[in-house]
């Protein structure tokens, strides 16, 4: 074999090689970008994830930004509000993580929870709550989806993260959850309290549901606690019982509720 035709092969080889690595690589990172979050039905449990050194739940780690204040999280929320232009909706408690600042947004007329947002410490916009407030949202979830991705919202999202949802996802994961935003939901909030206790106690060793769930068209979410402090955030699927982890949001700080 001559010197030229040897070199064309080890370099046709290698080519080959780092194609395969690439190729695994993206479909492993496809596979974990988001992590196991959610379960399939009340008592089937998917695995916890912790952030490495953080006593909050799942998710990723900006302990290296600065933690937004109450006045900024408010202040990004209500920017975000005004674009909606519906003046049935307002903030009924905020949240500040080290990851990010959670916004519960209400509806003024009715007291249901309308929306969930979070704000960037970094650029300080607020944008829709991934998860159930888009999934399982059945008034909300068309006007989160359009703020996600090209609308009023927060752009980090992109149009890649959402372009797999389709309006049929946006209602829910479940084909039997009803449509009518009227409707009652199947699921009481006293059950919604039992699953995600009951998640919580295959899942999270020692911590606890709260009692005050909040009621949102087609789901509840709750907060729980561990070693007596804030840990986290749950939401429960109101007719299908499937529970959710937020696992995005990581070490409590502080929270305030408006009146």
């Amino acid at each position: 074999m001559n010197k030229t035709l040897s070199t064309t092969l080890t370099v046709i080889s290698i080519l080959a090689l780092a194609g395969v690595i690439f190729f695994a690589g993206s479909m492993y990172a496809r596979a974990n970008a988001f992590g196991p979050s959610m379960t399939l039905a009340p008592g089937a449990h998917l695995p916890w994830r912790a952030v490495p050194g953080s006593a909050g739940v799942g998710g990723y780690n900006n302990a290296s930004l600065t933690p937004l204040t109450i006045e900024q999280t408010k202040t990004a929320a209500q920017k975000y509000l005004a674009n909606l232009n519906n003046s049935d909706l307002e903030i009924a408690e905020i949240m500040i993580f080290d990851n990010n600042s959670y916004v519960l947004v209400k509806e003024t007329s009715t007291g249901v929870g309308a929306l969930e947002l979070l704000v960037d410490p970094t650029s300080q916009i607020a944008y829709p709550e991934h998860g159930p407030n888009m999934m399982w949202n059945l008034k909300f979830s068309g006007l989160n989806h359009d703020n996600m991705i090209g609308g009023n919202g927060y752009g980090m999202m992109g149009g890649g993260m959402m372009n797999g949802y389709d309006g049929n996802m946006m209602q829910g994961w479940n084909s039997t959850t009803p449509l009518d935003v009227s409707a009652e939901m199947t699921v009481s909030s006293e059950q919604a309290i039992e699953y995600a206790q009951d998640y919580l106690d295959a899942n999270i060793s020692g911590a606890t549901a709260a009692i005050d769930p909040i009621q949102f068209y087609g789901y509840y979410t709750l907060d729980f606690e561990k070693d007596g402090k804030v840990a986290g955030m749950l939401s429960i699927n109101g007719y299908s019982g499937q529970v959710f982890l937020h696992t995005w949001h990581g070490t409590f700080i502080e929270e305030t509720e408006f009146e």
